[in-house]
């Protein structure tokens, strides 16, 4: 049911299927996307299709539906949570290589992946001493909230994913049987390589959330919960928390990372400018140049306009 307080539905899907006409999936989908005027991202690879789109429930509706008529789209995997207002200035259809970057091609879900678990369960398993919990998110992404006692590879990019656990591998795995490995992500689609990755690796005992943080985080009670924090989405809504309930972060739009309401009252931070964490990696000119943005992008909202400067980046997610 519609809230008339969060009147926006946030779509948040992928699939891993067989695209032989990626451009005819494009050209399918943008138009269709624009007369409902949803806005938000979608990624379309030979691989499948991942993105994140918001509107109203109608829209949202007619999207999925057609979606779901592409070729191994019937069953397509779907987190619905709703927003107050559009958390996009903009649609998005584009081709890609991957609709998440690996960078490893032989790397295929469709194969082989690991055996998921349903949100009900999760608790259990990463309660386990035998097991090892990895979170596969980018560092920053972490630093916004993560399971209790997860390994944080502080990955500046799932790319990076691979390296780390090689390199890491030995200390990680130890001289014994092979413990179980459990990992998870904001929707389910990095996990979804990462665990046919380490099966690729000649590890079985390989597990991943099935749906995401979001699904956990929407289905479990925050009393029974083993959450700690809000987890990051690639919206300008930043993070959510339990219930997919409007989180606390806020966005740097520098830097494009999270920041907490400290960061906010730091003497490093100027809104659209810099944040503690960017403020040493910016030049003088460069602070100006995003200064005179972020005028220009106060001037367009005062028309009731959107600005190409406030746009957000693609989903990397979901």
């Amino acid at each position: 049911m519609t809230s008339p307080d969060l009147p926006i539905c946030v779509a948040a899907l992928y699939k891993f299927t067989r695209f032989t006409d990626c451009e005819a999936v494009r050209a399918f989908l943008s138009p269709l996307c624009r007369s409902q005027g949803t806005r938000g991202s979608l990624l379309v690879a030979r691989e499948g299709i991942n993105g994140t789109i918001a509107g109203t429930d109608e829209a949202i509706d007619a999207v999925l539906d057609a979606i779901r008529q592409l070729p191994g789209c019937a069953d397509l995997d779907v987190k619905c949570s709703r927003a107050a207002t559009l958390p996009f200035h903009r649609m998005k259809v584009r081709i890609k290589k991957e609709i998440v970057t690996m960078g490893e091609p032989d790397i295929d879900p469709l194969v082989d992946v690991g055996h998921y678990i349903a949100p009900r369960d999760w608790n259990a398993l990463i309660s386990d001493p035998g097991t090892i919990v990895i979170d596969t998110r980018n560092d920053y992404e972490v630093d916004v909230g993560t399971f209790a006692g997860a390994i944080n590879p502080r990955t500046k990019s799932f790319r990076d994913f691979p390296a780390w656990f090689r390199g890491e591998r030995d200390r990680l795995l130890g001289d014994g049987p092979p413990p179980k490995v459990a990992m998870f992500c904001t929707g389910g689609i990095r996990c979804e390589k990462s665990t046919a990755f380490l099966k690729s690796e000649g590890l079985d005992e390989v597990y991943h959330l099935q749906g995401g943080i979001l699904k956990y985080l929407e289905t479990v009670p925050p009393e029974q919960s083993l959450w700690d924090g809000e987890c990051f989405v690639f919206d300008q809504r930043v993070a959510v928390g339990h219930g997919l309930a409007p989180g606390t972060h806020a966005l740097c739009h520098a830097c494009r990372r999270p920041m907490t309401q400290a960061d906010m009252q730091s003497a490093l931070y100027e809104e659209g400018v810099s944040c503690p964490a960017c403020h040493d990696e910016r030049t003088e000119e460069q602070r100006a140049r995003y200064r005179e943005r972020h005028r220009q992008e106060q001037l367009a909202a005062q028309r009731g306009q959107s600005h190409i400067g406030a746009i957000a980046g693609d989903p990397v997610d979901v």
